[in-house]
């Protein structure tokens, strides 16, 4: 079977927003991944009993000068598959890891967001040095599934700074992380799988979600599928 995950930055959701948080909730439920990893989100936001959540710590009132209200959170794993054990991470306010069982192995699920403001600000590359410590961490133990949030841009010049472009690259090749969605124009948001993942399975790699009533994010999704010869291997 296809392996379906998907990653979109919610822009806090409020109790005010009752009818953007419905479609929110549909637009979920049509894309029926099996793995979802949301970025400024909430807990007004689910969508199905058929996931189970993992999320990064409840914020404060007040943190890097940011007010948050009860139930906000920046990044949250809704999983289908059958969660083996949650991993820690530098940031448990930003970033939540779980390792899921799959058609394709035990796969470690960073979900994240890299920096608070963006790009630019004097906590984007703090944040990425320490996420990237993270990163090699869990890859000496695991494949990794690194999404969400990486505030930068990789095929175009839409929203990048080429320090934090070429950081994140270098650490990828170091690691051996495919960043799938790197292609994508215009896109920001990631979904980065460790390249022993699969041999020979094919990747599909698109935008979802392009209505920016909904969010100023696009939503992203990969989709991971058993050649031939991949599902000869996994059999035998």
């Amino acid at each position: 079977m296809p392996l379906r995950i998907a990653t979109w930055n919610l822009k806090r959701p409020s109790a005010s927003s009752k009818d953007r948080n419905s479609r929110i909730i549909k637009a979920l439920k049509e894309i029926d991944a099996d793995i979802l990893i949301l970025t400024e989100t909430s807990s007004l936001i689910n969508p199905g009993n058929e996931y189970t959540p993992y999320c990064s710590e409840p914020l404060p009132a007040l943190r890097d000068s940011v007010a948050y209200e009860a139930g906000e959170n920046r990044t949250t794993i809704w999983s289908k598959k059958p969660a083996i054990r949650r991993i820690e991470t530098s940031d448990p306010f930003t970033c939540v890891c779980v390792s899921v069982e799959t058609p394709l192995g035990e796969l470690a699920i960073y979900g994240t967001i890299i920096g608070i403001f963006g790009r630019e600000k004097k906590t984007f590359l703090p944040a990425l040095k320490s996420q990237i410590i993270d990163w090699g961490t869990i890859c000496d133990a695991s494949n990794i599934c690194v999404a969400g949030d990486f505030n930068i841009t990789f095929s175009d010049s839409y929203y990048f700074t080429h320090e934090g472009r070429d950081q994140i690259a270098a650490s990828f090749a170091e690691l051996k992380i495919n960043n799938l969605t790197s292609d994508l124009p215009e896109n920001i948001d990631h979904i980065a799988i460790s390249e022993s993942v699969f041999k020979t399975t094919e990747h599909e790699s698109h935008v979802w979600i392009y209505d920016k009533t909904l969010s100023d994010h696009k939503g992203i999704c990969v989709t991971l599928k058993y050649s031939d010869e991949e599902r000869l291997t996994r059999s035998n």
